[in-house]
């Protein structure tokens, strides 16, 4: 088992690694986590119940293996509308050609079109655009009627069975979640998973409803609200200030709207999330031509690194790890561009810390937070340390985004597992206490052990005094050492 680089050397910006048949074997997961993956996503659009329970196996397999927190994200798949069988296949779909969507589950000529959402057809009117296959082809609807809907070809291509059919700005009745979202989202709150991803999310109540749902099985998982609709960017301060964290979904929100908007729809999201205090996931085809090819191109480090500029907390590899031929390779490239983006980032003069309200977080707390970290400058310490029982206090640290390396402790290790999503926090196993000798000991240990520490270091340790539960007000300036003998 290779072993991981020093836990300070690590980028700060996490990787997100998706898990597929490319990377489901033990020894492709360790090497994944010893390049730098933080979190790996499950993808419930794909694989069966024992596939998926075999990934989140090997995942906490490797976890304890390396003895480092890694959390698990569950993505439901939401109710992704798609083709039905095609009459004939493929379907080669000329410009000015016309093709209607039909009721049923069999079309009776090479021109009908089913689809898997039955209310479709009364949902759809003159003039709404019908994207389908990843926007290669898309249809005009010219007439509308109770037993089929006439489209016309505006962007031709060639159609497969059962592909996906997007709606751009089109209001539909269909739920958030399906009765399979529902019961994949109970197999992930009984099965201890850290991270549930909603796809396709409209509106606040989305998340609340996925909330309460979980939390009828006393699950700790944050929700991460997936933006891939217009509805979701109408509606996005309120998405963000209800939920826990939230994705970037560019591949359905690059046909769900205009695909020219992109790019600054992610800068409004990341910019948004920044402020109000929620992680920001970054996606889609980040490295995409590294499914082939051991390198990627120019364009997509770019994209990488812009991500990493904007605020993204964590960056997404898709197919590159789940089907790719070089899971290993895309991850080590992903690292590399961040701690190259990174260093140019820690010295630039603009990047100036915050004590901005966050949500859920006691101002308290923020604020000696933002002090721990003022005080870490002045004495040049080599680390702060972040004591925590929910998250709270690592997450005000994470979005303050200054470069002084910060461990989180915790006795949690649902807690421990979620940190490993947030920006430059590296949560650590083991600590025996979360205040006192015993915690400053367990740091000089560690640090030690893992060679990030040497005799002498400042360290500025964040905890609370206990005098008001659930805040924390005590900051602690302590010299690495003193615990530990020289070898």
């Amino acid at each position: 088992m290779d072993r991981p680089q020093p836990a300070l050397e690590r980028a700060r910006t996490k990787t997100v690694a998706t898990v597929g048949p490319a990377s489901i074997d033990p020894e492709t997961l360790a090497g994944l986590v010893a390049l730098g993956v933080d979190v790996f996503r499950v993808n419930m659009a794909h694989g069966s119940r024992g596939q998926h329970e075999q990934a989140v196996a090997a995942i906490r397999e490797v976890s304890r293996q390396y003895d480092r927190p890694i959390g698990i994200l569950v993505d439901l798949a939401g109710p992704k509308i798609r083709l039905g069988q095609l009459y004939e296949e493929p379907l080669r779909c000329e410009h000015g050609a016309m093709l209607d969507f039909v009721p049923g589950d069999i079309p009776e000529a090479p021109d009908q079109l089913i689809s898997s959402y039955a209310p479709l057809i009364r949902e759809l009117s003159e003039g709404d655009q019908v994207v389908l296959a990843d926007g290669t082809v898309s249809l005009t609807v010219e007439q509308s009627g109770r037993d089929r809907v006439r489209c016309r070809v505006v962007q031709p291509g060639i159609l497969r069975s059962r592909q996906g059919i997007n709606l751009p700005g089109v209001k539909l009745s269909v739920d958030a979640m399906t009765d399979a979202d529902r019961a994949n989202a109970e197999w992930a709150a009984r099965n201890e998973i850290d991270f549930i991803g909603l796809s396709f999310v409209r509106k606040a109540s989305d998340i609340q409803d996925l909330k309460e749902q979980i939390d009828r099985f006393g699950s700790k998982a944050k929700v991460i609200a997936k933006i891939e609709k217009q509805e979701a960017l109408d509606n996005l301060e309120a998405i963000i200030q209800t939920t826990d964290g939230v994705m970037v979904a560019r591949g359905d929100l690059g046909v769900e709207t205009d695909v020219a908007q992109v790019p600054m729809a992610q800068k409004r999201i990341i910019g948004m999330c920044n402020r109000l205090g929620r992680p920001v996931i970054v996606a889609t085809q980040m490295l995409d031509s590294m499914q082939h090819t051991r390198h990627p191109t120019r364009a997509e480090v770019t994209d990488v690194a812009n991500a990493i500029i904007d605020g993204a907390d964590a960056c997404m590899l898709s197919g590159e790890t789940a089907i790719g031929e070089y899971p290993c390779e895309a991850v080590a490239m992903m690292n590399r561009v961040m701690t190259a983006t990174e260093a140019t980032l820690r010295d630039s003069t603009s990047q100036t810390p915050t004590a901005a309200p966050i949500i859920g977080v006691h101002p308290i707390t923020s604020a000696v937070v933002y002090g721990a970290g003022q005080i870490a400058e002045c004495l040049s310490a080599k680390l702060v340390v972040i004591a925590t029982r929910s998250g709270a206090t690592a997450l005000a640290k994470s979005t303050q985004r200054d470069f002084i390396p910060t461990i989180a402790v915790s006795d949690e290790a649902t807690t421990l597992r979620q940190m490993a999503l947030l920006w430059g926090i590296i949560p650590v196993n083991g600590a025996p206490a979360l205040s006192g000798p015993p915690l400053r000991e367990f740091v000089d240990v560690w640090g030690h052990a893992d060679g990030s520490l040497s005799p002498s270091d400042r360290i500025v340790l964040v905890t609370g005094s206990g005098i008001n539960p659930g805040v924390h007000n005590q900051v602690l300036v302590h010299e690495a050492g003193s615990s530990v003998k020289n070898e």
